[in-house]
């Protein structure tokens, strides 16, 4: 597919938005802020203004990627305090799952990590009467890879190393390979124990999009949801995986940034070959995710980006989350409440809320044409 210039993600206007998270994250610290007493998100004063209820009503349900779980917590927390009488519960599970439930027609919208392939695109038109589900991206974010090795706070790796390290080529902590990366550290002779998504997930499959791109001959495997490599243990979910990292001596894992702040689990920094190593950060995925171009057509805005970035600065392990809606032939009974809550979870303030957990808000021409298609949905 041809893709237009028209179609190229402008860094330019990208960064007002990455200026303001990156002072939000500053601002925010360690300290988690953003929960209620009784541990739940709390709502953001400051965003009840752009909520519009509209007609929305009774219950919404939806399900999918728990990459953006803690994202949808504080989107759910704030539109149910502004508009009285809704129900949005959202399942976080996988992007299988979610999927697989959206064009079952049991959810109004699924969350994903990755675009819909093109047979469940066409699967999905039996749900979607007189239409089919279009992916509008909604959350940015960096993919962290946290680790637990007593002795070390400071860790560099690279695309090779990352995908022998995950293929269960390098065994030991303080393999030549991975010492030449971080002279000067003390690296253990502990043995790696590698975690990964035990569930179909599309963390897992944008990782592998990265390692098939940036470390082709390491990585020979195509990016998929279900873990493909040998060795390694599996966890259910980002958080099962976060988790796992927390608790074992030697561990590796993968997941959104998010879960690495909240359990203050040290994460890698990547070696992409430009003049210093880069660190996950929303800052730094957003420079990644701006350099992405627009795969879809229609209002279907899937999008392409650049694993093998040098770009200084840009930390190219990055992810969006999709939200899976029917372009046309939504369930009469929910559409109003899901036109509603995709425009607060689009909106500025939505956007904004982003950066307070960890994630990047989408760059602004990009997040222009998705409330253009949300008001569209019929």
């Amino acid at each position: 597919m041809k893709l237009q210039r028209k179609n190229m993600l402008r860094a330019s206007a990208l960064g007002a938005l990455v200026v303001s998270g990156a002072l939000v994250l500053t601002a925010c610290g360690s300290d988690d802020n953003t929960k209620a007493a009784d541990g739940t998100a709390k709502p953001s004063a400051a965003a009840a203004g752009d909520i519009k209820c509209g007609d929305a009503k009774g219950k919404l349900l939806a399900s999918g990627s728990s990459a953006q779980k803690n994202a949808v917590d504080l989107w759910v927390k704030n539109y149910m305090a502004a508009c009285s009488g809704v129900e949005v519960n959202y399942k976080s599970s996988s992007s299988g799952e979610g999927i697989v439930a959206f064009n079952q027609g049991t959810v109004g919208f699924a969350g994903s990590d990755s675009a819909l392939k093109p047979e469940q695109a066409e699967e999905s038109k039996k749900i979607c009467t007189g239409g089919q589900g279009i992916n509008l991206p909604m959350v940015g974010g960096p993919i962290a890879l946290g680790f637990n090795v007593a002795g070390v706070d400071k860790l560099t790796l690279d695309a090779p190393t990352i995908a022998n390290i995950f293929n269960d080529k390098i065994k030991k902590w303080d393999d030549e390979a991975i010492k030449k990366l971080n002279p000067g550290v003390t690296l253990p002779s502990t043995a790696i124990q590698a975690f990964h998504r035990s569930e179909d997930s599309g963390t897992t499959e944008n990782l592998g999009k990265y390692l098939k791109a940036a470390a082709p001959a390491e990585w020979t495997y195509d990016a998929a949801k279900k873990w493909p490599a040998p060795g390694g243990q599996g966890a259910t979910g980002s958080a099962g995986v976060a988790s796992q990292v927390k608790a074992v001596d030697g561990a590796i894992g993968y997941f959104e940034l998010s879960y690495a702040s909240s359990q203050s689990i040290k994460t890698v920094d990547v070696n992409t070959g430009a003049a210093a190593p880069v660190k996950a950060s929303a800052e730094s995925a957003s420079k990644a995710i701006a350099a992405a171009k627009i795969a879809g057509t229609g209002s279907d805005l899937a999008l392409k980006l650049d694993y093998t970035t040098k770009a200084e600065g840009a930390y190219p392990i990055v992810l969006v989350t999709y939200e899976v809606v029917c372009d046309k032939g939504n369930k009469p009974e929910t559409l109003a409440t899901v036109k509603s809550f995709l425009n607060y979870t689009a909106s500025d303030a939505g956007q904004k809320v982003l950066s307070e957990n960890g994630y990047a808000p989408i760059p602004a021409e990009i997040n222009t044409k998705v409330r253009d298609a949300i008001n569209a949905l019929s």
